[in-house]
């Protein structure tokens, strides 16, 4: 089960080396080549494919199963080690990331597929399905990081591709333009989402969801230090699901192809404001402000 789910994740991931490395992304400009659309679509679109299989085969599986054991769990090898601070690299597959996962993959598959005709005329195809791929990849992580640090890796990877997939295009000055306004505006809600989790560790010591949860549950007069948790917490939401006041790069961001607009700005990226708090609703339940400003 574990390797199944690892391998949810990996598939998008080598469709992006496969891409990259065909293209010549890593080389220099002489040595890119110049696949078609057909052949650099089916890889990409194949990855996700399977990607999708294994996805909503665990969702299958979760339906006949009591909804406090709908959990997998993977802890891989120990990310961070300091004094204070253990962080293992784990992915958490429950109810929640379950039901986001089988729409990522199925959304995306859709999407990739469309590419294939869509970019048919393209002179770089082969780029466009590493960096679509590459954000399927990091969107998984997000979802099933079992702690801030793995989920604020794929927080910070999907913003990486929406500014390289916004820009695609970067030969036109306003498309660049509009790749570099939702990369700024982004840091913005990030650079919140980054205090939110400081704030997280120095209030409860730790930074991994489940003993997060049991920690905010049995604490007595924390309430304030939540509301400030939740409400930088929230700005961080803002910047990625692209609410006021930091909405201002979802409309310049149709600048990229339209699949581009169809997979980020409409199906998986912008959700992941919604995703954060449905992951932390035991924190939320706790700040009414922010539910109020909410």
């Amino acid at each position: 089960m574990s390797f199944a789910m690892i391998g949810m994740v990996l598939f998008p991931g080598i469709g992006f080396l496969i891409n990259a490395l065909g293209y010549g992304l890593f080389q220099s400009s002489s040595h890119q080549k110049k696949w078609s659309s057909a052949l650099t679509g089916s890889i990409a679109t194949g990855c996700m494919l399977v990607s999708c299989v294994l996805a909503w085969t665990f969702f299958f599986q979760f339906l006949g199963v009591p909804s406090q054991e709908r959990v997998l769990e993977y802890v891989g090898f120990s990310w961070m080690s300091l004094e204070h601070l253990e962080v293992s690299w784990g992915f958490r597959l429950d109810s929640l990331s379950s039901l986001f996962v089988c729409v990522i993959t199925f959304v995306g598959t859709l999407i990739h597929f469309y590419s294939i005709g869509y970019m048919k005329e393209d002179p770089t195809p082969g780029k466009f399905f590493a960096y679509l791929n590459l954000f399927c990849f990091f969107m998984l992580i997000l979802v099933l990081g079992d702690s801030f640090p793995v989920m604020f890796l794929g927080w910070e990877g999907v913003g990486l591709c929406s500014y390289l997939l916004i820009g695609y295009w970067y030969q036109d000055e306003a498309k660049a333009q509009a790749g570099k306004k939702a990369f700024l505006v982004n840091r913005i809600g990030d650079f919140g989402f980054l205090l939110g989790i400081f704030f997280v560790f120095t209030t409860f010591g730790t930074l991994a969801f489940e003993p997060l949860k049991h920690a905010v549950l049995h604490s007595v007069g924390l309430e304030q230090s939540i509301s400030w948790i939740c409400a930088f917490l929230f700005v961080g939401c803002l910047g990625k699901s692209a609410q006021i006041p930091l909405y201002i790069w979802l409309p310049d961001a149709m600048a990229g192809p339209t699949p581009v607009s169809a997979l980020i700005h409409a199906a998986t990226m912008v959700t992941s404001g919604i995703y954060l708090v449905t992951r932390l609703h035991f924190l939320f339940s706790l700040a009414p402000f922010v539910l109020h400003t909410m």
